[in-house]
């Protein structure tokens, strides 16, 4: 059983996209780093409102769908610590090493199936 059900992804999600959207200031990024980490705050706010779960608001992306984005995501956002403008210990290469960590973590225990589930349910 996997304990992180959507309500609680949902909120997680828009915690990800608050951190995405203040790092750079709160952290002393510019340049590509804090470009990036402003790009995803929007994308991940538009995902997290496009999905169907119970803080979405358009529920066009089904939640499994959303998994696997985060799946994805997740390690590229490690990737990335090491490319030439994050690497080098600084700021942008741990604030990207732990982003793509927690996404990848909070995906693998996340239940994707609950809302395939209810909706399921619903339709019968």
């Amino acid at each position: 059983m996997k304990p992180i059900n959507p309500m609680t992804h949902g909120y997680l999600d828009y915690l990800t996209v608050a951190v995405f959207l203040l790092a750079p200031k709160l952290l002393g990024f510019e340049g590509l780093p804090a470009l990036l980490s402003w790009t995803l705050a929007g994308v991940h706010l538009a995902l997290t409102l496009a999905t169907d779960f119970p803080l979405g608001g358009l529920r066009w992306v089904p939640f499994w769908v959303h998994g696997w984005i985060e799946r994805i995501v997740g390690p590229a956002l490690v990737l990335v610590a090491f490319a030439p403008n994050f690497s080098g210990g600084g700021a942008a290469f741990g604030f990207y090493l732990l982003m793509g960590l927690g996404i990848t973590a909070v995906s693998l225990v996340t239940d994707y199936s609950s809302e395939t589930k209810r909706a399921l349910t619903q339709a019968l």
